[in-house]
Protein backbone atom coordinates (compact mmCIF):
# COMPACT_ATOMS: atom_id res chain seq x y z
CA UNK A 1 0.00 0.00 0.00
CA UNK A 2 1.42 3.34 -0.87
CA UNK A 3 1.46 6.14 1.32
CA UNK A 4 2.08 9.98 1.17
CA UNK A 5 3.74 11.50 4.27
CA UNK A 6 1.47 14.15 5.24
CA UNK A 7 3.12 17.09 7.41
CA UNK A 8 0.60 17.28 10.41
CA UNK A 9 1.67 20.20 12.86
CA UNK A 10 4.61 23.14 12.98
CA UNK A 11 7.99 23.10 14.64
CA UNK A 12 7.77 23.84 18.08
CA UNK A 13 4.08 22.96 18.51
CA UNK A 14 2.78 19.70 20.10
CA UNK A 15 -0.86 18.68 21.28
CA UNK A 16 -1.51 19.46 24.63
CA UNK A 17 -2.94 16.38 26.54
CA UNK A 18 -6.79 15.31 25.66
CA UNK A 19 -6.56 17.24 22.52
CA UNK A 20 -6.64 16.27 18.67
CA UNK A 21 -6.07 17.54 15.22
CA UNK A 22 -7.22 16.01 12.28
CA UNK A 23 -5.85 15.45 8.84
CA UNK A 24 -5.79 13.62 5.74
CA UNK A 25 -3.92 10.92 4.64
CA UNK A 26 -3.88 8.94 1.42
CA UNK A 27 -3.43 5.79 0.97
CA UNK A 28 -2.82 4.29 -1.98
CA UNK A 29 -3.61 7.37 -3.69
CA UNK A 30 -7.18 8.28 -2.11
CA UNK A 31 -7.81 10.84 0.63
CA UNK A 32 -8.29 9.18 4.24
CA UNK A 33 -9.12 11.45 7.03
CA UNK A 34 -7.25 10.95 10.05
CA UNK A 35 -6.62 11.95 13.29
CA UNK A 36 -3.95 12.27 16.04
CA UNK A 37 -4.35 12.52 19.79
CA UNK A 38 -2.32 13.16 22.75
CA UNK A 39 -2.94 10.43 25.88
CA UNK A 40 -0.61 10.45 28.73
CA UNK A 41 2.36 12.42 26.87
CA UNK A 42 2.39 10.50 24.32
CA UNK A 43 1.09 11.09 20.68
CA UNK A 44 -0.41 8.10 18.57
CA UNK A 45 -2.14 8.76 15.35
CA UNK A 46 -5.11 6.42 13.46
CA UNK A 47 -7.23 6.65 10.32
CA UNK A 48 -10.26 8.06 11.00
CA UNK A 49 -12.55 5.01 10.25
CA UNK A 50 -14.56 2.87 13.06
CA UNK A 51 -13.72 -1.02 12.60
CA UNK A 52 -17.84 -1.77 12.94
CA UNK A 53 -19.51 0.08 10.04
CA UNK A 54 -16.57 2.12 8.59
CA UNK A 55 -18.02 5.86 9.51
CA UNK A 56 -15.77 8.26 11.01
CA UNK A 57 -15.73 7.86 15.23
CA UNK A 58 -16.18 11.61 15.17
CA UNK A 59 -19.11 13.83 13.43
CA UNK A 60 -16.37 16.00 11.82
CA UNK A 61 -16.04 17.86 15.26
CA UNK A 62 -12.71 16.80 15.86
CA UNK A 63 -13.64 15.08 18.95
CA UNK A 64 -12.56 11.36 19.85
CA UNK A 65 -12.40 11.23 23.48
CA UNK A 66 -14.93 10.34 26.41
CA UNK A 67 -15.40 12.76 28.86
CA UNK A 68 -12.88 11.32 30.95
CA UNK A 69 -10.28 11.34 28.41
CA UNK A 70 -9.58 7.35 28.80
CA UNK A 71 -11.10 6.24 25.40
CA UNK A 72 -11.42 6.81 21.83
CA UNK A 73 -15.26 6.84 21.05
CA UNK A 74 -17.67 6.12 17.93
CA UNK A 75 -19.80 8.69 17.81
CA UNK A 76 -22.02 6.20 15.85
CA UNK A 77 -22.71 2.89 18.01
CA UNK A 78 -20.50 3.83 20.77
CA UNK A 79 -17.78 1.27 20.36
CA UNK A 80 -14.35 2.29 22.76
CA UNK A 81 -10.47 2.02 21.46
CA UNK A 82 -7.55 1.85 23.74
CA UNK A 83 -5.79 5.18 23.28
CA UNK A 84 -2.35 4.32 22.82
CA UNK A 85 -3.04 0.57 20.64
CA UNK A 86 -6.15 1.69 18.44
CA UNK A 87 -7.81 -1.82 20.31
CA UNK A 88 -11.53 -2.10 20.76
CA UNK A 89 -11.72 -2.74 24.19
CA UNK A 90 -15.80 -2.47 24.41
CA UNK A 91 -18.89 -1.83 22.01
CA UNK A 92 -19.65 -4.04 18.39
CA UNK A 93 -16.51 -4.77 16.69
CA UNK A 94 -14.70 -5.63 20.02
CA UNK A 95 -11.33 -7.29 19.89
CA UNK A 96 -10.59 -5.19 16.28
CA UNK A 97 -8.38 -2.49 15.81
CA UNK A 98 -7.85 1.43 14.20
CA UNK A 99 -5.32 1.47 11.51
CA UNK A 100 -2.53 2.66 13.34
CA UNK A 101 -0.27 5.79 11.66
CA UNK A 102 3.02 6.18 12.25
CA UNK A 103 4.60 9.65 13.49
CA UNK A 104 8.04 11.45 13.29
CA UNK A 105 9.05 14.43 14.82
CA UNK A 106 11.09 16.20 12.52
CA UNK A 107 13.17 19.80 12.40
CA UNK A 108 9.65 21.31 10.36
CA UNK A 109 7.62 19.52 12.75
CA UNK A 110 5.36 16.33 12.78
CA UNK A 111 5.01 14.25 10.52
CA UNK A 112 2.62 11.16 9.44
CA UNK A 113 4.97 8.49 7.56
CA UNK A 114 3.03 5.89 7.00
CA UNK A 115 0.75 2.82 8.62
CA UNK A 116 2.50 1.42 11.81
CA UNK A 117 0.63 -2.51 10.88
CA UNK A 118 -1.84 -3.90 8.75
CA UNK A 119 -5.61 -3.57 9.85
CA UNK A 120 -7.03 -6.35 12.53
Amino acid sequence: MSFEPVHILPPGRTLGEGQSRSFEVRLDGIPRGAFAVRWHGSTFAYVNTCRHQSQPLDFGDGRFFDEACDALVCCHHGARYAPDSGLCVAGPCAGRSLTALQLESREDGLWCTGLCRTEG
